[in-house]
């Protein structure tokens, strides 16, 4: 069964008499394990479509399946459930609480989920093992670089063990030495059976992918298997 599954999902936003289709008739489906880099300029449809894989914004016709669930028409309350539960996020800018340490951060999912503080944070430290920072679990994020930050990130993404790991431009704030290893920490997910999307501009980001989905104008114009 797919992770994802999009059948001609289509995006249009309105403002007054205007109206742009961001995304216009996307088909295609991902399946469990795979490592998908979507790509495209900007403009290009891919943020509107990573918003709809995260069940961050609703389709305006069409339909999504995510883990064999078909979440297209359902209201916001349902689909933060989803959010919660099914997916992992990492974003360009880390969006991690400034004032909570490593752990507190990576817990949020948990938290929001009802589970005890005990197996929260027993799951939090797990997941900041299992990407290099058991060290630095009592750091806030303005005492770690911006590697280890997005590492905290990745651990958060991680902590619920969601269907989907999505990661939106995750290098975009980095230099090359913490590149090199957030995309190898990448690699390391997908090799464990995860399925990791990740939306990016960059080539060199893109080519670590196993599958490069390229957008235009709001349709896939290429959909290749490195």
């Amino acid at each position: 069964m797919p992770v994802i599954e999009l059948q001609d999902v289509r995006k249009v936003y309105r403002s007054g008499a205007l109206e742009v289709e961001a995304v216009r008739g996307v088909s295609l489906a991902i399946e469990t394990g795979e490592y998908v880099a979507i790509m495209g300029p900007s403009g290009s449809g891919k943020s509107t479509l990573m918003h709809i894989l995260g069940c961050l914004d609703q389709l305006t016709t069409g339909s999504y399946h995510l883990s064999g669930e078909d979440v297209s028409g359902l209201d916001e309350e349902a689909l933060a459930r989803i959010r919660n539960r099914r997916v992992g996020f990492v974003f360009q800018q880390f969006n991690l609480l400034a004032s909570s340490n490593a752990w507190r951060n990576v817990e949020l999912p948990l938290l929001y989920a009802g589970m005890s503080r005990e197996e929260r944070r027993d799951r939090a430290m797990a997941a900041l093992d299992r990407v290099g920072l058991s060290d630095r679990v009592d750091h806030r994020p303005g005492e770690l670089s911006g590697g280890q930050q997005q590492r905290v990130a990745v651990a958060r993404a991680l902590v619920s063990d969601p269907d989907l790991v999505l990661a939106d431009e995750p290098t975009g704030n980095l230099d090359s030495v913490a590149t090199r290893d957030i995309l190898g920490l990448f690699a390391e997910l997908h090799e464990s059976g995860r399925t990791v999307v990740l939306i990016t501009h960059e080539p060199e980001v893109a080519s670590r992918a196993r599958r490069v989905i390229r957008l235009r104008d709001g349709v896939v114009v290429e959909d290749a298997v490195a």
